[in-house]
């Protein structure tokens, strides 16, 4: 039966409509907000997947160029892959979802969100981040829902809650926080260096509506949900446990966890584990989950050391930070490298850059997007790990990575006019053991530094973990979490930020969400972190940008012409700049107000291109002198080219002071001479004079 419900949320209204479409899938909901649609739904397995220890779940945000009027580009005209922005959603969308379902669950689980029309001041991210959580809700899949999602931006120091997109453009802050009824569950954010105090702020007025929506929720939940159907538990059986601790006591197991190197506990659990194989040889069932019981106990004997010990894994305080180095221009040639070492995390960032030209082209749903110049690409070998396994291009961990510390490290970039460049940066991951995407932040800072990319300031990422108790005063934030402590933690709270304020944040966890409190701590501890990081390693190894480009690195000059002038540059279908280009070697780059920048890496090369741009775009007049080529010879006298499309005629009795009976006496194709401008002939036309240039 079909349903509609309304809500106004920050001037626009949502509206939800239950039982219109999509019928068979377990739970469907059409979204819209404002003109923005999208149809999210909510599907199911019958059975678990058999031989897994993970929750099988799919997160899809699938974008449709015609919600915008347009046609794919490409020989193909149908949506490909999916963009890098809809892997980023579907992250967003996954990261407050997935700790709702039960522990236990292994039916596959998949969440669509086709987005079908977009109204460019309502977010159909957004949107697909409510509807994924209400089709959830209402469905027969157990979840622990509703959620609610608040976009928050910052204009002119006052809080903008689900921004249009003027007010996105003009913003200092791209927050999104995810609410259950209680407590915060996701944090993800971009920032101009926005105090902490104001983050925080911002987090809790996004929190407050976001009960208001749940209440919404509710209702249409109340009305249409369906009762939850029951599931084969993949819980490991008690018995096994009780079993595996009389023959590996928590004395054993705390001396093989707690370690400050990874590969020696790795070899610790692989023992432990054969000698529970062997002692477990004729119980086929408990062999089954023996892996996910091993991990259980690990998880179980870290937690309670750390939370009522204050002992961490490595042995470090709650608050120290592993190991740090770092070290500039370690890879020769190349325009800028730096690397970052925390504890058993190092990172190598090459930076690259090339002339505008080379941005991103964007072909995507947001209109007033349509390239980037600021490229952050982050790769995750299985080196890095101890593994092997082929390569496959980057997934959406490492696209998400890169993503957040491109974020991070934006707002601290020159604009275009203080340095006209594109700009790429590379993370090459050498070893990980935790952190890795914050590690990648600080060496990218360092390496746009050591490129001569003027930087406002230096940047730095930490990550702070948590461990919870039965109550919500029971918990322990820890500085700088390693992988084990990732693992069996509760929360990775990333946040990059500068001495000024922070620029990103990203915050997952695997609990039902985080009190004010634990917020506020794991912020400041961030901050103590990174100020640490900046002053004390980073800015000893490079303290701030060099004052030029590396000598391996393309120069670019800058001049103005007169928009109406840039046809005479560019010639017909292109052949006056291509010959300009072939003639200096350099790259040329016109935009529509007639800024041109002329990328090359000699000197010569350049300045000889502006030269004869500048020749282009200048009016003849009297008294001028021209530098031309002789590119054609007739009885009269002979043509000059000063520019590629630009030529001018000297007479015969203008060559030389002396009678000339032959213009081929003194001049052949290819001579380069000066000549002065005359004026224009009795015909209209500019003539030149070899004979008057002044000695």
């Amino acid at each position: 039966m079909y349903k509609k419900y309304e809500l106004e949320l920050a001037g626009r209204t949502l509206r939800v409509d239950v039982g219109r479409v999509a019928k068979q899938a377990n739970g469907a909901v059409l979204m819209h907000y404002g003109d923005t649609t999208v149809l999210c739904t909510a599907t199911a397995s019958e059975k678990p997947r058999d031989g897994i220890d993970f929750f099988p779940l799919s997160v899809e945000y699938n974008e449709r160029l015609y919600a915008v009027g347009k046609i794919p580009g490409g020989f193909n005209k149908r949506e490909g892959k999916a963009s890098e922005n809809a892997i980023l959603t579907d992250r967003v969308i996954d990261r407050p979802m997935r700790p709702l379902f039960p522990k236990d669950y292994r039916n596959d689980v998949t969440l669509e969100n086709l987005v079908m029309s977009v109204d460019q001041d309502c977010s159909p991210e957004l949107t697909a981040m409510l509807g994924a959580s209400v089709a959830t809700s209402i469905s027969d899949i157990p979840f622990d829902g509703p959620i609610s999602t608040t976009q928050v931006g910052l204009v002119d120091g006052e809080f903008v809650f689900n921004p249009t997109a003027a007010q996105r453009e003009a913003s200092d802050l791209a927050l999104t926080v995810a609410s259950t009824k209680e407590k915060v569950i996701m944090i993800e954010a971009g920032a101009n260096e926005v105090p902490e105090d104001k983050m925080i702020e911002a987090i809790f007025a996004a929190h407050e509506l976001n009960q208001k929506v749940i209440a919404f929720f509710d209702t249409i939940v109340a009305e249409c949900g369906k009762e939850k159907h029951a599931y084969e538990s993949c819980a490991v059986p008690q018995e096994l446990f009780d079993a595996i601790k009389e023959i590996v006591p928590p004395e054993e197991m705390e001396v093989a966890v707690f370690t400050d190197d990874k590969q020696t506990r790795e070899e610790n659990i692989r023992q432990i584990t054969e000698k529970l194989e062997e002692a477990f040889a004729e119980n086929e069932e408990w062999l089954e989950v023996l892996g996910e019981a091993v991990y259980q106990y690990q998880k179980k004997t870290v937690r309670k050391m750390i939370l009522k010990d204050h002992k961490r894994p490595d042995g470090r305080a709650i608050d120290e930070i592993r190991p740090l180095a770092a070290e500039v221009d370690l890879i020769p040639r190349v325009h800028g490298s730096a690397m970052f070492t925390r504890g058993q995390t190092q990172i190598c960032t090459v930076t690259t850059l090339a002339p505008l030209s080379e941005a991103q082209r964007l072909d995507g749903l947001d209109e007033a997007e349509t390239s980037k110049r600021y490229m952050h690409h982050y790769n995750f070998p299985s080196y890095s790990v101890g593994e092997t396994k082929p390569s496959r291009g980057p997934g959406r961990r490492e696209i998400g990575h890169g993503a957040l510390a491109e974020r991070a490290l934006l707002p601290v970039l020159p604009s275009e006019s203080e340095f006209p460049y594109a700009i790429r940066t590379v993370s090459e991951t050498f070893e990980s053991n935790g952190s890795t995407s914050q590690a990648s932040v600080c060496a990218s800072s360092m390496s746009l530094m050591t490129a001569g990319v003027p930087i406002k300031s230096a940047v730095a990422g930490i990550s702070a973990g948590l461990v919870t108790g039965d109550t919500d005063d029971d918990y322990l934030v820890l500085t700088d979490i390693q992988g084990l402590e990732d693992f069996f933690g509760d929360m990775d709270f990333k946040v990059a930020g500068t001495h000024k304020g922070i620029t990103a944040i990203q915050m997952d966890i695997k609990i039902h969400g985080l009190t004010r409190p634990i917020i506020e701590e794991a912020i400041a501890a961030t901050k103590k972190a990174r100020t640490y990081i900046i002053d004390e390693v980073m800015s000893k190894a490079i303290a701030e940008p060099r004052p030029e480009v590396g000598p391996y690195a393309p120069k670019i000059i800058q001049m103005q012409i007169d928009p109406q002038k840039i046809g005479d540059v560019v010639g017909q279908r292109g052949k006056t700049i291509n010959a300009i280009i072939e003639q200096t070697g350099v790259k040329i780059d016109i935009e529509d107000d007639g800024s041109v920048s002329i990328c090359g890496t000699e000197k010569e090369g350049m300045d000889q291109a502006a030269k004869l741009i500048h020749t282009i775009v200048t009016e003849f007049e009297a008294g001028q002198v021209f530098e031309g080529k002789v590119v054609s010879i007739k009885d009269f006298g002979a043509f000059l080219e000063f520019a590629p499309g630009k030529e001018g005629l000297v007479h015969i009795s203008k060559i030389a002071k002396k009678r000339v009976d032959k213009v081929e006496d003194v001049l052949k194709l290819g001579d380069v001479v000066k000549a002065v401008c005359l004026g224009k002939d009795k015909m209209g036309r500019f003539s030149f004079s070899i004979r008057d240039v002044a000695e």
